[in-house]
């Protein structure tokens, strides 16, 4: 049975699904459309993405593609553990500026729905974290946009300390949220 466990902003959900174990070791669906269909959850993606961080501490995010290419994302962790944040980035939203965060883990085979108008983000618990992920738009680069981890207006407790994250020149030198243009209204 698909457990879809609301997390508090419009949308971004943990999903649990049933791992069958036996001696040769398990086996599990992650993801059956007309299953989440049922539980409200109807998404198509059209692309996979698999990233592995090398060390405890590796800081993504927070990242957003703009419409006409924004992205659903499903994530989920295949080695390690991480955690993963949501902020709501549309503009005239009643928590728009809000995160919600979420330890996801290969021990727990949990996932996490983050819904187009949200910037996304996890840093890593464990070294040798494998994150994958499906998305329910390509990869655009004219449309690809980063907002800063440490945003003071957003104020995210990430679970590990600043001076600890390691992070893309890219990530590290992300605009504030106020300095963006989502695209989202």
């Amino acid at each position: 049975m698909v457990e879809v466990i609301d997390l508090g902003l419009d949308g971004v959900v943990e999903i649990r699904v049933p791992r069958f174990e036996d001696a040769r070791g398990f086996f599990s669906e992650t993801w059956n459309a007309d299953k989440l269909a049922q539980a409200g959850i109807a998404v198509d993606f059209v692309q996979d993405n698999h990233s592995l961080s090398r060390e405890r501490g590796v800081l993504r995010g927070l990242h957003f593609q703009k419409p006409p290419f924004a992205q659903d994302k499903l994530v989920r962790v295949l080695r390690g553990s991480i955690y993963d944040v949501a902020v709501d980035i549309r503009v005239g939203s009643p928590t728009f500026g809000k995160w919600v965060g979420l330890t996801v883990s290969a021990t727990q085979w949990n996932q996490i729905l983050v819904p187009k108008g949200f910037a996304h983000g996890f840093v890593t618990l464990e070294p040798d974290t494998e994150v994958a992920y499906k998305v329910s738009a390509p990869y655009s680069q004219p449309h690809d946009r980063s907002i800063r981890f440490d945003d003071p207006a957003i104020a995210i407790a990430w679970p590990v300390a600043a001076p600890e994250l390691i992070l893309s020149d890219k990530d590290a030198t992300a605009p504030l949220l106020a300095e963006v243009e989502t695209g989202f209204v």
